[in-house]
């Protein structure tokens, strides 16, 4: 083995580790957009856990305010909608289940845009009736994977939402989500860095 290749591995051995010890960015995807609707209680539950993650940086994107129907390509609000899905290393989307199916503006959000989805991994967050949501799931799944996403195994499901949270937000049970939302971020943080690494090093052409 010649001097240079050592170099040159000790170098790549190094980049590696130290993008793997750099935190990853987690965009967090709100898709209800209903009035009155009980997405800000799961949002404000799970956003504190990633912001307390080692881990993790969170960017709260939140549908409601960034409303995709009025979005235009090549306008402003558009190119920074685009930026911070881009800039994203991974993702969690935070849905209801409408009519055994996700909300439409969460539809036409993902559909805005494509390459910047491509090779990173998915997690979801679901609430609603009696199957906590992951009718939709089901669904978001089959949409990320058209796009090249990576969705992860676990997930986090809330059945009879409003009645697992008191008047100011609080879970009354808490040990059980809290344990999912610790291993949907272990799982997320893995693919991040992984895929991360992979496309610096060869961009996905997918």
């Amino acid at each position: 083995m010649t001097p240079s290749s050592v170099l040159t591995r000790s170098a790549a051995t190094e980049a590696t580790t130290d993008d793997h010890q750099r935190p990853f960015r987690l965009a967090v995807l709100v898709a209800s957009t209903r009035e009155g609707r009980f997405a800000p209680v799961i949002a404000r539950w799970f956003a504190g856990h990633a912001e307390r993650y080692e881990h993790a940086e969170v960017d709260l994107v939140d549908l409601a305010e960034l409303r995709p129907y009025e979005l235009r390509h090549g306008t402003p609000e558009f190119e920074e909608y685009a930026a911070r899905i881009d800039a994203a290393d991974a993702f969690v989307v935070i849905t209801p289940e409408y009519n055994h199916s996700f909300p439409a503006p969460l539809k036409h959000a993902v559909d805005l845009l494509r390459a910047e989805w491509q090779a990173k991994p998915v997690g979801f967050v679901s609430y609603g009736g009696i199957s906590g949501g992951l009718r939709a799931v089901e669904q978001l799944r089959l949409v990320f994977a058209e796009l090249h996403a990576t969705t992860v195994r676990e997930t986090v499901s809330f059945p009879l939402a409003s009645a697992l949270f008191d008047d100011e937000g609080r879970l009354l049970d808490a040990a059980a989500p809290d344990t999912a939302a610790r291993l949907l971020l272990d799982q997320l943080g893995w693919w991040a860095t992984a895929l991360r690494t992979a496309r610096a090093a060869h961009p996905y052409g997918g």
